[in-house]
């Protein structure tokens, strides 16, 4: 049985709407005195036949099929052949809108009540009329209950292609602001690690004949800063490396790491004091790696913009739902291009902040050097919009 439905529904649908115009073609054919033939063959074909092409036009079918049974009914000759009206109201209400279904209906009941009227038994009109009206209005119901089911379905098919649709952008979104995560992290990894081995390296080339131990010394660092820059590359891409074993056994930098940080900078010529007050422990991993990204900014601009004899501060305070960063140097510099690509430098800085609500406050000094300030937000909007 279920290889034979398989086989059949593979046959075309006109297949299966030549079934019943060929069943009531055999059964006249059967059944009708030789006298009677011509004609009760005739109608049936007229009846039947136009069924096939019901599917394709099922208001010019249902048209041709009651157009017939007026005839049928004119030549007072009763037949099987009938349903065949029953079938075509039923297409027409599937396949059409309302107004032609109510059409529709109402020829097929006009029909039924040519036909009880002529063909009824004397005095029992009304329990045929209620019969045939009861079936001609199964039939239109059941077609308007597959169009309705059909128009249901599609809209279903509709919505799961548009959320499909959704899905993809959404997808290519994040995809999108990966990229620009790994970008802003590149960017402050190569950006700080380079300034400083430029730096360093500058210090060697300038004390390699007074000096040479500062030189070994130097250049050490130049090393170390590289080492650290390798590092902190393979654990930025950890995330999307699973199998990176330095991205594992290294936890992303914090506030923990500010000291290392100034320590560094402090060797790159740019002398760092560090202030953290307050309690860090509650901070979530993503705001300290936020505020370490913040404080490397901006020293490494301090490092690059300012001349020789510059000091950096740097304020870290903590609090239950806010971190503050306020980094200051006493350097003058002219202000930055406003024209920085988005995600590099002071607008990668902006990005940063805006993740946790806060507005990042970037130049000049009144009393001279250079600020930048911001307060990140670690309650629920804020973790949110990170």
């Amino acid at each position: 049985m279920r290889a034979a439905t398989r086989r059949g529904s593979r046959l075309p649908p006109v297949v299966w709407d030549s079934l019943l115009p060929a069943l009531l073609l055999l059964n006249v054919v059967t059944t009708r005195a030789p006298q009677e033939l011509p004609v009760a063959v005739a109608l049936t074909a007229a009846l039947a036949l136009p069924l096939v092409w019901r599917r394709r036009a099922p208001l010019a079918v249902f048209g041709a099929v009651a157009a017939a049974a007026f005839v049928q009914w004119l030549t007072d000759v009763q037949l099987p052949a009938d349903v065949a009206l029953l079938v075509a109201l039923y297409t027409a209400a599937a396949n059409s809108g309302r107004r032609g279904a109510l059409v529709a209906g109402a020829v097929v009941e006009a029909g039924v009540l040519l036909a009880c009227l002529r063909w009824a038994p004397e005095g029992a009109f009304l329990t045929p009329f209620v019969a045939v009206t009861a079936m001609a209005v199964a039939a239109a119901v059941l077609g308007v209950n597959v169009r309705t089911t059909r128009a249901y379905l599609a809209a279903v098919e509709e919505r799961a292609a548009r959320l499909e649709r959704e899905q993809e952008q959404q997808a290519r979104l994040a995809v999108a602001e990966e990229r620009a995560r790994i970008t802003r992290e590149m960017h402050d990894i190569v950006t700080h690690n380079l300034s400083v081995m430029v730096a360093l390296t500058d210090a060697a080339v300038y004390a390699q004949h007074r000096s040479p131990d500062r030189t070994t010394t130097a250049m050490l660092q130049v090393s170390e800063t590289g080492r650290q820059a390798l590092t902190d590359m393979r654990r930025s891409l950890g995330i999307l490396r699973t199998d990176e074993p330095d991205a594992q056994r290294h936890p992303l930098p914090g506030i923990g790491q500010l000291e290392t940080l100034a320590d560094q900078m402090c060797a790159a010529g740019l002398p760092t004091r560090l202030e953290v007050h307050g309690d860090r422990t509650h901070i979530p991993a993503s705001a300290q790696l936020t505020v370490y990204r913040l404080v490397q900014e901006a020293l490494t601009n301090a490092l690059k913009h300012t001349p020789t004899g510059t000091r950096a501060t740097v304020r870290i305070r903590c609090s239950t739902g806010t971190v503050t960063v306020d980094v200051t140097d006493s350097g003058p510099r002219p202000p930055l291009p406003a024209a920085t690509p988005s995600g590099h430098g002071i607008p990668g800085m902006r990005e940063r902040a805006a993740a946790y609500g806060g507005k990042l406050q970037a130049g000049p000094l009144p009393g001279g050097g250079w600020g930048v300030r911001t307060r990140l937000l670690l309650d629920s909007s804020g973790a949110e919009s990170a």
